[in-house]
C-alpha cells in the first residue's frame, strides 16, 4: 500500500512563459525507456515478486524504498510538464472552440492538447506510449540489481541531456533535483551489488562523467545533504535498508545515511489555472467552481478548500469564486 501526501517533491517555479516544445522533450523523463515510469515500475514489480524476502530483507527493503520514491518522481515530472504547458493555448480570446487551437499546429506534442487536457501523458518525447516491456523483473536478485544500476545510469544520461536542451525554469528545477536523487539510487544499487558480490562499481562514479555539483540547480539539494540520504517512505517499515545503504559516498567520501524521517517534506503544488480551450477542467470552469462551492457548503465544510496548495493557488481559487458570485 502507498501512503499518499498532497505535496510534490520540491517547490517548482510557478507558470511563466509556456514552452510546449520543451514540455515535449521533458516527456522523455516521464515515459521514455529510462524515464520515471520505468524506474518506478521496474523496482515496484521487483518488490512485488521478491521471494524469500525475510531472509534477504535488507535488499527487499531497498527496492521498496526506492520504488516508493520513484512514484513521487512521476508526479513531479507531470507537474513540471503541466507547468510548462500552462498558457500555451488561449484562455479568453473570444474565438470559437474550433479555432482556439489553430496556432498550436506543429508545435510540441499535439497529444498534449488533443488528448491530454494540456497535461502530461505516459509517453516519451516522440509521443510514443510508455511500454510495459521496459519492466525487467527476472527474479534473480543480482541480475535485477545490476539492471537497476544501469537503468539509473541511463536515466541520469537522459536528465543531463534534457537539462542541456530545455531552459525553462521548471524543467531546470526538475532536472537539478532528479540528478541528485537519481544519483542516490545509483549509489544504492552499486553498494547493494558490492555487498552481494564484491564487485566495486564505485569506481564508475560519476556516470555519465559530469559531477552533479557542477549543475547550479543541483547545488541547493547537495548543500542540504540530499545526495547522501535514502528515505524509507514508511512510518515504521523497511528499517533493514540500513544494512545495505551505508559507507562513504563514492564522489565525496561523506557517509551515506538512511534518513530518520520516513520521507522528505516536499512542497505544496501549484493549482494550475484552467485551460478552457482544451476543456480543462471544462469549457466554463467557473461553473464547476460554483458547483463545488455549493457542495462544500452543503457538506458543512469551510468556504475555502481544505487542501494544502501554494499561495498562488489560493489566490486563483478566490478569483474563480469571485467570477461566479
Amino acid at each position: 500500500m502507498i501512503l499518499r501526501l498532497d505535496r510534490v517533491g520540491i517547490s517548482l517555479p510557478p507558470p511563466s512563459d509556456p514552452d510546449p516544445e520543451g514540455a515535449a522533450a521533458v516527456q522523455e523523463l516521464m515515459g521514455g525507456k529510462f524515464g520515471e515510469m520505468s524506474t518506478w515500475l521496474n523496482y515496484t514489480f521487483q518488490s512485488f515478486n521478491f521471494r524469500a524476502r525475510q531472509g534477504a530483507r535488507p535488499f527487499y527493503d531497498l527496492l521498496c524504498s526506492i520504488g516508493a520514491e520513484e512514484f513521487g518522481h512521476v508526479e513531479l515530472v507531470a507537474a513540471t510538464i503541466n507547468t510548462m504547458l500552462t498558457g500555451a493555448s488561449p484562455t479568453d480570446d473570444g474565438r470559437a472552440p474550433e479555432a482556439a487551437l489553430a496556432d498550436l499546429k506543429g508545435i510540441g506534442n499535439p497529444h498534449h492538447f488533443l488528448a491530454g487536457g494540456q497535461g502530461a501523458l505516459p509517453q516519451n518525447s516522440q509521443g510514443r506510449p510508455w511500454n510495459g516491456d521496459y519492466v525487467f523483473s527476472s527474479g534473480d536478485l543480482v541480475e535485477d540489481l545490476t539492471h537497476n544500476f544501469f537503468l539509473e545510469t541511463g536515466a541520469r544520461n537522459n536528465k543531463l541531456k534534457v537539462y542541456e536542451m530545455v531552459e525553462h525554469p521548471a524543467a531546470r528545477a526538475l532536472t537539478g533535483y532528479l540528478l541528485v536523487r537519481g544519483g542516490v539510487h545509483q549509489v544504492a544499487y552499486a553498494r547493494a551489488l558490492e555487498r552481494l558480490t564484491g564487485a566495486d562499481l564505485m569506481k564508475m562514479f560519476p556516470s555519465p562523467r559530469i559531477p552533479t555539483e557542477k549543475i547550479p540547480e543541483s547545488k541547493p539539494h547537495i548543500e542540504r545533504g540530499e545526495h547522501l540520504k535514502l528515505y524509507r517512505f514508511s512510518p515504521e517499515e523497511y528499517q533493514e535498508v540500513v544494512a545495505v545503504f551505508n559507507g562513504p559516498h563514492p564522489e565525496t567520501g561523506e557517509e551515506l545515511t538512511v534518513a530518520d524521517v520516513p520521507h522528505p517534506l516536499g512542497a505544496p503544488a501549484h493549482d494550475l489555472p484552467p485551460q478552457p480551450a482544451v476543456f480543462a477542467p471544462d469549457y466554463a470552469p467557473e461553473e464547476i467552481a460554483a458547483i463545488a462551492q455549493k457542495l462544500r457548503k452543503k457538506a458543512g465544510l469551510p468556504d475555502a478548500p481544505t487542501g494544502t496548495v501554494s499561495e498562488e493557488s489560493a489566490d486563483m481559487f478566490q478569483t474563480l469564486i469571485g467570477r461566479t458570485g
